[in-house]
Formats: structure tokens, sequence, C-alpha cells
């Protein structure tokens, strides 16, 4: 247990980690600014600052990456504050998925909220082989090691396919 970590929190984190398999979606495609951006190889259409984002009523969250143009976000909130969230990407013609920045709060951390989020992911998108663009700490490789264990992919250093951008 963390400092921050309490018998409530890790409860409280448990519990929202069972329901990982109710999302509410925020699509907010714009097909106009991603083949500007197609087009222009990435000099043009990318966008500024954060995406609006609504407010969901459920606790699990699929919206726009804030971080990657072109990425979606899945992050779960509780308390009224993001306990977990990691950006990804799909390629259904090549089959893959990448997975970037998993955050977890420290007081819910090591209650499944990420463990639950992926298996969520990988269940919406079956089929697929799950790695990161890379670049992890040092820290967090024990993390990437028990989260890829089994996982087609699991979860290994892959650049991204030409289908999709790296959202930089």
């Amino acid at each position: 247990m963390t400092t921050d970590q309490t018998p409530d929190n890790i409860a409280a984190a448990q519990h929202l980690a069972g329901q990982a398999h109710k999302v509410g979606r925020v699509y907010g495609r714009e097909p106009w600014r991603e083949l500007v951006r197609w087009l222009s190889q990435g000099r043009y259409g990318r966008r500024r600052g954060r995406p609006e984002v609504l407010q969901l009523s459920t606790p699990w969250q699929d919206t726009l990456s804030a971080e990657r143009i072109g990425w979606r976000e899945r992050a779960a909130n509780l308390d009224d504050e993001e306990a977990f969230a990691v950006d990804y990407e799909i390629c259904r013609r090549c089959r893959l998925g990448w997975v970037e920045q998993p955050f977890t709060l420290p007081r819910y951390q090591r209650c499944g909220l990420a463990s639950a989020g992926l298996a969520a992911l990988r269940a919406e998108h079956p089929g697929l082989a799950w790695h990161t663009l890379g670049g992890h700490f040092d820290d967090s490789e024990p993390f990437w090691t028990a989260a890829g264990t089994g996982i087609p992919g699991g979860y290994q250093q892959r650049d991204i396919c030409p289908h999709v951008t790296a959202g930089g």
C-alpha cells in the first residue's frame, strides 16, 4: 500500500475495474482534418490545445486523445478525477494495436485498473497484436512485462504502421 492508499480507495478502484466493459464514447472524428493531415504528411491540420470532451455519465470513457492526434484515450473516472488513462490506436488492416502512456493515480495503483482497461480494449478489438511505441522508463518495464504476458504482441516496442499516424 502507498501512503495515500486506503482500504476505501482500494475497494473503490477494484469496483471500478470490474466495470471496465461499461464504456461511454465520444467520437468527435474530423474527417476533413484527417484528410488534410494525410495529404500534407502531417504539416497541416493539427489541432491546437486539448479537444473538447463531453462529460459522460459512465465511469469508463473512450474519447479523443489530448496527447496524440488521431488516437483515442481510454480513461476511468473515480470521485471526479481521472484514476486511470491510456492512449491507444489500432490498425485493422495490419491487425495491430498500440497503447501509450498508461497512467494510474498512485492511490489506485495495483488495484486492477490498468489490467481491466487494457483487457477491455483487447476484448473490443479481438485478433490484434498489441504493442507500444517504446521509450519506456526503466521503472515501467516490470509493468509492461506483466501486462504483456500471454498477449499477442506482448506490448513490445513496434513502430507505427504506415496506415495510421504516430499522433505527434
